[in-house]
Order: structure tokens, then C-alpha cells, then sequence
């Protein structure tokens, strides 16, 4: 589910949040440096520092959290992860082995050689961080990614940042609200409350929320609602202000003048998709022809996103 939990010899846990490498998902590397505690920045010993590192590494830097480079695939005879310790030190990280403070690690993930020593090296940065958190109070946590289930509706991984989130608990999420009517966890078990630092599919929302939206547990199933009302319609508010287009003004818009707008609706099976495709559309504008998001969001085309 895009997030997951080690339980380690001495009975400590570590959270791992997973997000893809591919250039295209941007916003999910931010989300994730953003979410979590300690960043490990994962780089081929045969590839080398790729332009999405780089990002990763200003991601990391921007959200100041401490970073663990591990250097995969050192099993593979084009490897050289010194090469790779050299070209960091452009982008002003600095490893041990060259007399700096990340932390480094050798790895390879199809011989799963290296791997202990990279939960070790978690373990120790997490305890000079002194990472804590109230697991007393109510749920606070933040969306991962969210989608459209055939049969179960709505469905958004959380990560608890503080707080238990319990079945049964009416919350607000961005601008849907809810009460939680089943957690499962990463091994597809029932779960009937989640504690800080643990990942869990949500079940029993009113709509598909943003990733990256905060969830909060609040008292009653009225405040949840009128919160996530308001929230909805700034959003609308803020959606609705540009005049829409037809496709006759456009094209002859077009003659006109140059830099045009293409209004544009995204629809697809996951959050992480979405921004995917939406950051790879802004891409590819030009100057006489701009795309212009109307909407974006997580399930089939309705009938109301034809007539935005």
C-alpha cells in the first residue's frame, strides 16, 4: 500500500514509506520527504546520480530531515559505488567515507546483502533525532494516497503522525469527512486502532481526498461536516473564478492571438497517478497552447466533470 512496517529482532519497528523513482512523481518524493523522519535515498552503483536524486536530495533538504544514502546493486560487475560517493559531493552531500555526516551503505536487494546494516544505521540517526510521539490523544495523520475501490468505495492510506486513530473515530480529511468504519494494515489484516508511525487503508470515507491532505479526528459527525463543507467550497470557489471556454471561442481565440488555454479534466485510479500525469501535461505547454487543470481527482469521468 505504498507503506509499510518492519518489526526488527529487539521488537522496535521501523515505517517505510515507498515512493516511486520515476521522474514523473515529484510530488510524491516531496510528500514523502515531507512526511517522514529520516529520508534513504536509494542509488544505483551502476547509474550513478540520475536528475531525480538530485531532486530527491533538494526534497530532503528543503523539509530538513537527515538523509541515509544507500547504494544498491553493488552486486553488478558495471558497479562502482565509489564513483557514486564522488558524484555527491556536486550536490554538497557529503558521505563518512569522505570525511562528511550522511551516513552510506552498501547494498545490493537481489543478494540482500547490506540490509541489516542499513536498518542499523536507521535505528542509530532515529536515536539521535529522539523521536517521539503522544499516542494518547486524538489521531492526527496525513494521506499517502488514496483511490476508488469497486466494491469498498473510498479508501486512503493514512500515516499516523501522533495521536491512535480508532474504528469508530469521525474525522475530517481535506474536504471530505467520515468515520472510520474499518483500518487494515499493510498485511491486509484487520486492524481496530493504529498508533503514531503506523500505516493504514481507511475505510468508510465521504469522498476520494487529496494525497498529502491532513486527517484529524474531531468530536462529532455535524463539526466534521461543516468543516470539510467549507473547505469544499473554497476549494470551489477558488476552481470556478476563471471563465471557463468553449471550443469555439478557443479556436477562434486562436487565430487572434497567440497562448492559448486548453482547459483540461484528469481522471485516474490513484492520487499518485494523477499528479503524475497532470505534472507531465504542464510539461509539455508551450507557448501558443497552455493546459489548464480544471479538475483533478481519483475515479471515472461524471457527468459534472463534463459540465465544468
Amino acid at each position: 500500500i505504498g507503506a509499510y512496517q518492519v518489526t526488527l529482532k529487539d521488537k522496535s519497528k521501523i515505517t517505510f514509506l515507498d515512493t516511486p523513482g520515476h521522474e514523473a512523481f515529484t510530488a510524491m518524493r516531496s510528500r514523502g520527504a515531507n512526511v517522514t523522519d529520516i529520508v534513504v535515498i536509494v542509488v544505483a552503483a551502476d547509474d550513478g546520480i540520475r536528475p531525480q536524486t538530485v531532486e530527491a536530495i533538494s526534497h530532503t533538504k528543503a523539509a530538513g530531515v537527515p538523509m541515509i544514502i544507500a547504494i544498491n546493486k553493488c552486486d553488478k560487475p558495471g558497479g562502482n559505488p565509489q564513483k557514486v560517493r564522488e558524484e555527491l559531493l556536486q550536490h554538497d552531500v557529503q558521505v563518512e567515507y569522505m570525511g562528511g555526516e550522511v551516513q552510506d551503505v552498501e547494498v545490493s536487494a537481489l543478494k540482500k546483502t547490506g540490509l541489516d546494516e542499513l536498518i542499523e544505521k536507521i535505528q542509530l540517526q532515529a536515536e539521535l533525532l529522539e523521536l517521539k510521539a503522544n499516542p494518547d490523544r486524538d489521531a492526527e495523520g496525513t494521506v499517502i494516497e488514496a483511490t476508488l475501490d469497486k466494491g469498498r468505495g473510498p479508501v486512503a492510506t493514512i500515516l499516523v503522525n501522533r495521536g491512535t486513530l480508532h474504528v469508530g473515530d469521525v474525522f475530517v480529511v481535506g474536504a471530505e469527512s467520515g468515520k472510520v468504519r474499518a483500518m487494515i494494515d499493510d498485511k491486509g489484516r484487520q486492524v481496530k486502532e493504529a498508533g503514531p508511525s503506523m500505516p493504514v487503508e481507511v475505510l468508510g470515507l465521504s469522498g476520494v481526498p487529496s494525497a498529502g491532505d491532513q486527517l484529524s479526528v474531531v468530536e462529532n459527525e455535524a463539526r466534521a461536516r461543516e468543516v470539510a463543507a467549507y473547505r469544499a467550497s473554497v476549494i470551489l470557489k477558488k476552481r470556478t473564478t476563471s471563465a471557463p471556454a468553449s471550443l469555439e471561442s478557443m479556436f477562434s481565440a486562436r487565430n487572434e492571438k497567440k497562448g492559448q488555454e486548453y482547459p483540461v479534466v484528469v481522471k485516474a485510479d490513484t492520487q499518485g497517478s494523477v499528479e503524475a500525469i497532470v505534472g507531465s501535461l504542464n510539461k509539455i505547454s508551450t507557448d501558443d497552447i497552455r493546459v489548464r487543470i480544471l479538475h483533478q481527482g481519483v475515479g471515472g469521468i461524471t457527468e459534472s466533470d463534463v459540465t465544468l
